[in-house]
């Protein structure tokens, strides 16, 4: 592996960090206190490259390899939580399932708009009753001659109130099990498409976290994505991708809770000299910049595997488990160097503690993560 990153990676990752630091930023705390979703700044987030990655130029994308996009989702990390997770959901599933998934019809008539940030997408795998066991899917699908029928609810959806376009993933033959389910494109103003709740979290607030329902939801024939009874199998590919991203996730906000401690731990005075001197402060800035750049590691080595064609299963859940734990770790050491000032809202770490923790329910638990690992050491026993 080449850690000597490309002319075209570094301009992708300063891009995103000017604008991160510019437009994103200097709201965050407002949006995380008022839960606002600002649908404009993906938009503009659109018209510099980071809605639509990974999606090649003619498609209206950036055309970046997956490396590229980690180190930008970083960096709009770095500045929001709730930002990037949109954004990653966007990018890594949604909209990928459609562009990896999809005919070129579909691919013609949903990647541009999705690209470009005119639209935002949402992905709905969870259920009520089926988040990890994800094969426990009871929201179906029926074939009524040239339409396809759905009926049931999707929970814990990221941008599910907001999105333009869903991937929906629907039992099609109960009988099979998980083999038995498909996936569907449905755009969100579609009879019988209704919003169910959103749900008021510990972090991410600035993003939305809602239910879908379908009521004999109607949808043409050809907004199947992908091959019959292949939803699943498609849904856990894509998953793989959107681990790694939700690594580079961890690492923006371990990132922020870091650069905040060492600037505090200078400025902070006890005891007649700044905290920074003490050895049990420099100890923990320097047990957090360790466990960093090894996630960062980790998670760079995983987006270059994908890039270059490789396997990468074990890779995505191993440095996801990593970097999301270590970001938690990160973000609780920070509020212990900013002492009882680092439990108010005066400062940021509090929020990036709160926002780290859904990296390691998000894409799959860490307990997932473990099971996955074990899996592919064992030879899939």
């Amino acid at each position: 592996m080449n850690f000597d990153y490309t002319e075209e990676q570094l301009m992708v990752q300063n891009t995103a960090r000017d604008f991160a630091e510019k437009e994103i930023k200097p709201q965050a705390a407002e949006y995380d206190e008022e839960e606002k979703f600002n649908r404009e700044l993906y938009r503009k987030m659109g018209q510099v490259g980071l809605m639509g990655m990974t999606i090649p130029k003619e498609y209206g994308g950036a055309g970046v390899g997956k490396l590229s996009y980690v180190l930008a989702l970083e960096e709009v990390a770095r500045a929001c939580g709730s930002t990037a997770l949109t954004m990653e959901a966007h990018n890594s599933l949604s909209m990928l399932h459609i562009f990896e998934k999809g005919t070129e019809e579909q691919r013609r008539k949903y990647i541009p708009k999705l690209a470009r940030g005119e639209w935002l997408s949402c992905w709905a795998l969870t259920e009520p009753g089926a988040g990890s066991d994800a094969g426990g899917t009871d929201t179906v699908a029926v074939l009524d001659g040239d339409e396809w029928v759905l009926n049931g609810c999707k929970s814990f959806i990221t941008t599910g109130h907001p999105s333009d376009v869903a991937v929906v993933m629907a039992m099609t033959d109960k009988s099979k099990g998980a083999k038995g389910i498909s996936a569907f494109v449905v755009e969100t103003n579609t009879p019988g498409y209704k919003f169910g709740s959103e749900e008021k979290k510990l972090g991410m607030r600035a993003t939305v976290t809602s239910e879908l329902i379908f009521e004999d939801c109607r949808i043409p024939k050809e907004n199947l994505l992908g091959k019959m009874g292949f939803g699943f199998i498609g849904a856990m590919q894509i998953l793989d991708g959107g681990r790694v991203a939700i690594s580079s996730l961890s690492l923006g906000l371990a990132q922020a809770a870091l650069d905040e401690s060492v600037k505090y731990a200078k400025e902070r005075e006890q005891f007649g000299r700044p905290i920074a001197k003490f050895q049990a402060i420099q100890w923990k800035l320097a047990d957090m910049a360790t466990q960093l750049e090894a996630a960062r590691l980790l998670v760079h080595r995983a987006a270059w595997m994908e890039d270059t064609g490789k396997k990468f299963s074990k890779e995505a859940s191993i440095s996801k488990l990593f970097s999301s734990e270590m970001a938690t770790r990160a973000c609780i050491e920070a509020i212990q160097i900013h002492g009882g000032y680092g439990y108010t809202r005066d400062y940021p770490v509090e929020r990036f503690m709160r926002d780290a923790k859904l990296c390691e329910i998000g894409e799959g638990t860490s307990e997932v993560q473990r099971m996955l690992i074990a899996r592919h050491l064992l030879g899939g026993r």
